[in-house]
């Protein structure tokens, strides 16, 4: 039977899924975590640590909230900087992004629904080197 309360540390629960602790890849499936409605990332990042491939999620949407630091994600057609504890980013599935984290920092992410494989390197038309020298950390 499953638990009406769960708790735990996201931290820990995530570290074997880079962050990731809840979402259809939680295992056993009649834990309360495993579901295909949503995936639940807590990202520590340490400065200059990125994603320099381009990722597009082919159904799901995606929200980021920096809880501290300053992380920046890059879309083909703009740039945003996370720099105020709260500040966030949504996309639909569809958008190519990468990211990098300009200082130490935490997000949360979210993406919904929770679906198998949905996450695949892209091909840009801007090149990764080109964007990574502008978005060196300072």
């Amino acid at each position: 039977m499953q638990p009406n309360v769960i708790f735990g540390n996201a931290v820990s629960e995530g570290a074997n899924r880079w962050g990731w602790f809840m979402g259809h890849f939680i295992t056993p499936d009649d834990d309360p975590r495993s579901t295909s409605a949503i995936e639940i990332k807590w990202g520590v990042h340490k400065a200059g640590e990125c994603r320099s491939e381009w990722a597009i999620n082919h159904q799901a949407a995606t929200l980021s909230i920096l809880i501290s630091g300053k992380f920046c994600l890059q879309f083909e057609d703009r740039e945003i900087i996370l720099s105020r504890d709260g500040d966030y980013v949504l996309w639909c599935a569809g958008v190519p992004h990468c990211w990098i984290a300009q200082s130490d920092c935490t997000i949360l992410t979210v993406r919904w629904p929770s679906v198998p494989n949905d996450s695949v390197e892209v091909r840009s038309p801007a090149t990764v080197n080109d964007i990574m020298a502008v978005r060196s950390p300072q």
